[in-house]
């Protein structure tokens, strides 16, 4: 994922052309795209050609457009690898009314960008919260602020039963050293 999820950091565009370029012949990359909106650098990955044959990237529209129930993404790439998907478009195709809202979110630019600052302004207020608290906010590129407790899952898992006592939605993931 770039950028990812639980983390919320992501790889630089220098990075994922150092991957492309080292990857064994044969090889397909697909790069999970979902929050790609949501970072300081929605671009990140424009120096990788969109008709490159060794990548897909994969985006979807339920987190930056907030249309999660329309169950709608997209796919970028090579026309050879975007043509492979008519092998299942009719299986797996999608409404009028979802490609209707799709269609209207890419074109209100407005409202990406409000979403976008709103949640930069987040992040920003829950970073200074976990440092204010101790923690460590890891940076961000998605609608959520990863915080590092600074200790072993043990303690995590008490400042999650705290948060949550007190209403605050948080997840946690459960293997080391991710659990901190």
């Amino acid at each position: 994922m770039n950028p990812d999820n639980p983390s919320g950091t992501w790889h630089s565009s220098a990075r994922v052309d150092l991957l492309v370029e080292q990857m064994p012949r044969g090889t397909l990359l697909l790069v999970d795209e979902a929050y790609h909106e949501l970072g300081d650098d929605p671009d990140a990955l424009r120096r990788v050609a969109v008709d490159d044959p060794r990548v897909i990237r994969m985006r979807t529209f339920s987190k930056a457009y907030g249309i999660a129930g329309a169950r709608i993404g997209y796919a970028l790439g090579a026309p050879s690898l975007i043509s492979a998907f008519d092998k299942i478009r009719n299986h797996f195709g999608i409404g009028r009314i979802s490609q209707a809202a799709a269609l209207a979110a890419l074109a209100d630019r407005e409202y990406l960008a409000t979403v976008r600052s709103r949640i930069r302004a987040s992040r920003q207020r829950l970073g200074a919260i976990g440092v204010a608290n101790g923690l460590t906010p890891l940076p961000s590129g998605t609608n959520f602020v990863t915080m590092d407790c600074g200790r072993d899952g043990g303690f995590a898992r008490v400042v999650l039963a705290e948060l949550l006592e007190r209403d605050v939605f948080a997840r946690m993931p459960g293997v080391p050293p991710l659990d901190r």
